[in-house]
């Protein structure tokens, strides 16, 4: 039996993308950019405060972290409740080692229920960035636009209100978006979002009326990724953040600033026998001449400002 003629036939078939929501270059040809401080690199360090609901319902898929058994997990519950209980306090103690300030990702459910805790990272001068309303509220496409505009006010309106802060930048729970994310996130005001990792400098998005743009947030040195999906070691974790840098650090010799993101996971990287993998990591980074150790809005602000 053959094939239909309009088999093979794609009418978005085309040089270029299915989309148009930024203009594809390759990072080598850009012109570079400088850093203040003639900074090399610029150290972005953004741990995830989350909260799993366990009556999770998983849809329209389990982002990572969810909950595995039978209701109610309670296993995989405190695990991650340990994360904001323990562990993210070892976290800011290893970052005020190096005065390293953070932009933390924030769930609002972890405002509403864990006031205290949103109020640590303020006190610390840390950036809020908001991270949807739980990790059992996913953006997709199978949310209508009303529904995910209410998702993105509720987070923010909360987040904003309890941190005092513009919270200016936005990840999503998983990554994942629909088709209307961008344009709805722009129209709230948001300025920056991390959810594309095709990138390791930030660029500008097409997004409603105003500017958006995309900062290089990688999942391939997330803590959870190689500790927790990858089944790797701790000495490869900080294996894997020094190698990060010291590429980013050879390139920015000779093709300008670069942006080095690390994102952790409090239940992942907070636990006693694997803070010292995070330690040693940053150890080795501040080592360096021409870090500067800030914020995702400090890194968007530095950026913009040299754009044409």
């Amino acid at each position: 039996m053959s094939l239909p003629e309009n088999h093979l036939r794609y009418p978005l078939r085309r040089y270029g993308m299915d989309h148009g929501r930024y203009d594809w270059s390759m990072l080598h040809r850009r012109p570079p950019v400088t850093w203040p401080h003639e900074a090399r690199v610029a150290l972005w360090v953004v741990p995830a405060l989350e909260w799993f609901p366990l009556d999770m319902k998983g849809s329209p898929f389990k982002p990572p972290g969810a909950m595995v058994t039978a209701y109610p997990d309670l296993r995989h519950y405190t695990l991650r409740d340990y994360g904001n209980r323990v562990g993210i306090f070892r976290i800011m103690q290893a970052l005020e080692r190096h005065a390293i300030p953070a932009s933390v990702a924030v769930n609002a459910a972890i405002a509403t229920r864990y006031p205290a805790l949103l109020a640590a990272c303020v006190e610390r001068g840390w950036e809020i960035i908001a991270n949807g309303e739980d990790m059992d509220h996913l953006h997709h496409s199978g949310l209508s636009e009303e529904e995910e505009r209410g998702q993105i006010e509720r987070t923010l309106a909360t987040l904003r209100r309890a941190s005092g802060q513009p919270v200016r930048g936005w990840l999503s729970p998983a990554k994942s978006e629909s088709f209307a994310t961008l344009d709805l996130l722009a129209e709230a005001g948001v300025d920056y979002v991390c959810d594309w990792v095709n990138d390791d400098m930030p660029y500008a998005m097409r997004a409603g009326t105003r500017p958006l743009y995309a900062m290089p947030h990688p999942i391939d040195i997330d803590d959870h990724t190689i500790l927790v999906q990858n089944h790797h070691s701790e000495d490869d974790f900080r294996d894997a953040l020094c190698d990060q840098f010291d590429t980013l650090y050879r390139e920015s010799a000779t093709h300008g600033g670069r942006v080095m993101a690390i994102s952790l996971h409090p239940w992942v990287i907070g636990q006693p026998y694997r803070i010292g993998a995070l330690e040693e990591a940053l150890q080795h980074i501040m080592a360096h001449r021409g870090v500067w150790a800030t914020t995702g809005a400090q890194i968007l602000d530095a950026w913009t400002s040299q754009q044409p």
